[in-house]
């Protein structure tokens, strides 16, 4: 493939066996393709192991960091750049850096600072995808553009984007200042009549809930969801048609939980009649979030004593993950095998909050039954690096 010397770039350079030696080397691992191998179970002293079936890269982040590596290839000589983390996972990211591509200068509302930016530079878009005005922006200064944006997320822009068409505002379960959702919200807005409002769990949207079947003051609306709607947002007006989408690594049952509650309050409102002129909702959770959570469950049922969930902190799929595995058995969420600090403490990720803790005596004692996941940011070699440091713990030197 030819140098473009300007433009959006959306598949592959076709450089994948040159790069395919560097990329074994940082991510994959013998261990687990072995466990994939012999029952996803490995046992050392007296851990026994297992490995949820479905589990860290999945394609769209296999994708993009291919992307990523290629496009490194391609422009040797030139300044490349990301507008945010590929992914969400400090190993990769790190990586990418010490490959000579640096990121862009972080603005509020998902945008960058582009002021040193030339057309002779290249810009890669991370697996979330970028707002509209960011890429208009790159656009306009004329550099090379790679786009590695997940076709999952870009299912879901075209979601919100035929709401925005048809006059439908759309809801959208997710955080709202996460990469993919502002990307997403950003589409809600092609059309002029296009609206948005971003609830983050049941509690915000029961508070919808309540407004669209008894109305009530819109400036304490207002207010409530200040940061988390388009501009000029009025919920008498735009909470008539409302359309349902999620940023794709929500938590699954969530998700249809809260579009089951909107879809029943409109019905309330409005009759049950009305529903196919007043709500839509289309299942917009990727197919490898569905199953990493799926995995998680059925790894759940061997009633174990202790659960690791391993990803970056800043990882939404990892953290339900682990919001998951926390209901059954004690659950903690590592990025990495650092994490490990003795037998007797643990670093970890609280589950709902941001607080990174420490924790004493988080190894049970005797034979123990413990199970391992990763986020879908996760590499291989990351998950074996943890399972090398707990048999070591957990067997006195050992591993």
């Amino acid at each position: 493939m030819e140098k473009p010397a300007s433009g959006i770039i959306r598949t592959s350079f076709g450089l994948q066996s040159s790069i395919k030696p560097q990329l074994e080397q940082s991510y994959s691992s013998v261990m687990i393709d072995e466990m994939r191998s012999n029952g996803f179970a490995r046992s050392a002293g007296r851990v026994q192991l297992f490995l949820a079936e479905e589990f860290g890269f999945c394609y769209g982040v296999d994708r993009a960091i291919d992307y990523a590596y290629q496009t490194r290839a391609q422009f040797p000589d030139r300044r490349i750049f990301l507008t945010n983390e590929i992914i969400h996972n400090p190993r990769v990211n790190t990586e990418l850096k010490e490959m000579g591509i640096d990121f862009l200068p972080s603005l509020p509302g998902g945008s960058c600072e582009l002021s040193g930016l030339t057309a002779k530079d290249v810009v890669l878009m991370p697996a979330f995808g970028t707002t509209v005005e960011l890429q208009r922006k790159l656009e306009a200064i004329g550099c090379v553009i790679v786009d590695t944006t997940c076709g999952s997320v870009m299912s879901v822009w075209k979601r919100v984007e035929s709401y925005s068409r048809d006059g439908f505002t759309s809801i959208i379960h997710g955080k709202y200042n996460h990469e993919e959702t502002l990307a997403t919200s950003s589409r809600a807005l092609k059309y002029p009549a296009g609206k948005y409002l971003v609830i983050r769990d049941k509690a915000e949207a029961q508070k919808v809930c309540d407004y669209i079947e008894k109305g009530g003051d819109s400036v304490t609306f207002l207010k409530e969801f200040a940061w988390c709607a388009s501009a000029g947002f009025d919920p008498d007006r735009d909470l008539q048609k409302i359309g349902c989408a999620n940023q794709t690594t929500m938590l699954s049952s969530e998700s249809l939980e809260i579009a089951n509650m909107l879809k029943e309050s409109v019905a309330k409102r409005s009759g049950e009649a009305s529903l196919p002129a007043c709500f839509r909702h289309f299942d917009t959770i990727c197919s490898a979030t569905q199953d990493r959570q799926d995995a998680v469950m059925k790894l759940l049922q061997k009633k174990l004593d202790l659960m690791l969930v391993v990803g970056g902190y800043n990882s939404s799929n990892t953290g339900h993950l682990a919001e998951m595995a926390a209901e059954f058995c004690p659950a903690y969420h590592v990025k990495d095998a650092t994490c490990l600090i003795s037998e007797k403490e643990i670093e970890y990720k609280v589950i709902f909050r941001e607080d990174i803790r420490k924790a004493a005596n988080w190894l049970p004692q005797g034979e123990i039954k413990v199970g391992i996941t990763a986020g879908a940011s996760t590499p291989n070699r990351v998950i074996e690096e943890v399972i090398a440091r707990l048999f070591e713990l957990a067997n006195g030197g050992q591993k």
